[in-house]
């Protein structure tokens, strides 16, 4: 019998059910069928962060970021492709600390950008200023391997 991981759909917010091996297959969501991995990172608010973060089985790598922030919009696409080369494994997302300014209070975030992983819920680790492709991938990977 093969692991099952829960996947929050990053459109309706449900909650699905699906089996590991199956994470490449480009699974839909059960309740409102669309896809649940885009290669594009979601958008996270203090409306859907706990779910998101707290109910996903997937680590998911957060973005606190500003628009106003230039190293936040250069690092912008190096963060969308690496979403695009590590998903589904991990879940990327960005928080404009902006409009969420609670939440960016709540993890103590004092300068952007500023990168942080989460696996179930708890943050394993935290990265500040922008960083390559290369360099944000690996450091993905070695956090995700220090767990």
């Amino acid at each position: 019998m093969s692991e099952s991981l829960h996947v929050v759909c990053p459109h309706c917010a449900a909650v699905n059910r699906l089996p590991a091996a199956r994470l490449g297959e480009h699974p839909n969501c059960g309740q409102c069928r669309q896809a649940l991995f885009s290669g594009s990172p979601i958008e996270l608010t203090a409306g859907n962060f706990e779910r998101q973060v707290g109910r996903s089985d997937l680590p998911v790598v957060v973005d606190f970021w500003a628009p106003w922030c230039g190293p936040c919009r250069s690092m912008a696409p190096a963060f969308a492709q690496a979403c695009a080369e590590l998903e589904p494994q991990v879940r990327f997302a960005k928080l404009n600390t902006e409009n969420e300014q609670q939440l960016a209070a709540r993890f103590n975030i004092r300068s952007i950008p500023t990168l942080a992983v989460f696996r179930n819920g708890r943050e394993i680790a935290r990265q500040s200023g922008a960083l390559d492709l290369n360099t944000l991938k690996n450091w993905v990977r070695a956090s995700l391997n220090k767990t």
